[in-house]
């Protein structure tokens, strides 16, 4: 079956969605350069917002913000594809610290999905201005907001948005059980593809458990290092600092993305590392190398040294070999 040029934008938006930030971003720009002509208002709005969420995942700030200009050209559009422009630039002015002028393109995107468009699965702008209305101290309204956006996704029955309410509400109700809301955003998601919100959720629930003063370190510590396998793998580097910025305060070592990974390993621990954590055993390995199996050993105690893990079981993540869905 052929697909339209704007089941190509919505398969695009899907994917970053789904968390596969390298994969969507190398189909964004795709439909940017071959086929922007062709694409309706909304398919174009929905192109530039989603390349823009995705160059903030991964903290390129000055193409986002050459984005959000791009966007202008379609703020006054009616109905969806206006308040998909609104909601981009209001994501786009949360990051550059501007959270009075975020509020208000949230608002305003809210008044142009009013009624049978509004809806929190396709375009989710009460969550945007919660936050805003707390950065501007207004926490109550932005609990509001939050609670709103939580019961037309419970409505909906759409996951996603479920866990995206509570992930909200989590970080501006101060008064509610946060721990308990993660963990429910968490199981909200079920098989449901969100490997990003996903690892901002494990995030902020490592975050919490760790303030909490019991004793749940070793989960913390196995919400931090899936988030961060991921955030290497798709240069979030945003996220991938907050990560370890949180296994810091614990005394962990961060494990390098692959590319440190590799940069770390001299030409033979490379070799070493590549061939134990296909499997082989040490013997094996000395076999295959023509070395001793102590100089095998040898090598592997440098690799687990530099790459901050204890055991070959770690060699796959930290050498970029596993493949982590979700």
């Amino acid at each position: 079956m052929l697909l339209t040029r704007a089941d190509l934008a919505a398969r695009a938006c899907a994917a970053a969605r789904a968390g596969r930030i390298t994969a969507a971003l190398a189909e964004l720009e795709r439909l940017r350069a071959e086929e922007w002509d062709r694409l309706g208002d909304l398919d174009r709005a929905a192109v530039l917002t989603t390349t823009l969420d995705c160059r903030l995942a991964r903290g390129d700030l000055s193409t986002a913000m050459s984005l959000g200009e791009a966007l202008g050209a379609f703020l006054d559009r009616p109905g969806l594809a206006g308040a998909v422009a609104h909601y981009g630039r209001g994501e786009l002015s949360a990051a550059t610290g501007d959270p009075d002028l975020a509020a208000g393109h949230f608002g305003r995107a809210g008044r142009m999905v009013a009624g049978d468009h509004d809806d929190p699965e396709l375009l989710p702008w009460r969550v945007g201005a919660a936050l805003a209305a707390v950065r501007l101290g207004h926490r109550r309204e932005g609990a509001v907001l939050a609670r709103e956006h939580l019961a037309l996704a419970r409505e909906a029955g759409a996951p996603y948005a479920v866990a995206l309410g509570l992930r909200t509400l989590a970080t501006v109700d101060a008064h509610s059980d946060r721990t308990a809301m993660l963990r429910e955003a968490r199981a909200a998601l079920g098989d449901v593809p969100a490997a990003r919100l996903a690892a901002q959720i494990d995030t902020d629930l490592a975050g919490l458990l760790l303030l909490s003063g019991r004793d749940d370190s070793l989960e913390a510590l196995a919400l931090l290092r899936s988030a961060e396998t991921y955030a290497g793998r798709e240069e979030l580097w945003p996220l991938q600092s907050r990560v370890r910025r949180l296994l810091e305060r614990m005394g962990e070592p961060a494990r390098p993305v692959r590319g440190e990974a590799l940069a770390a390993l001299t030409a033979s621990e490379r070799r070493v590392a590549r061939l134990a954590a296909d499997g082989l055993t040490n013997r094996q390995i000395a076999d295959r190398l023509e070395v001793t199996v102590k100089a095998v050993e040898w090598h592997l105690s440098h690799v687990y040294r530099k790459l901050g893990i204890r055991s070959r079981a770690g060699l796959p993540v930290s050498l970029g070999t596993e493949t982590v869905a979700r």
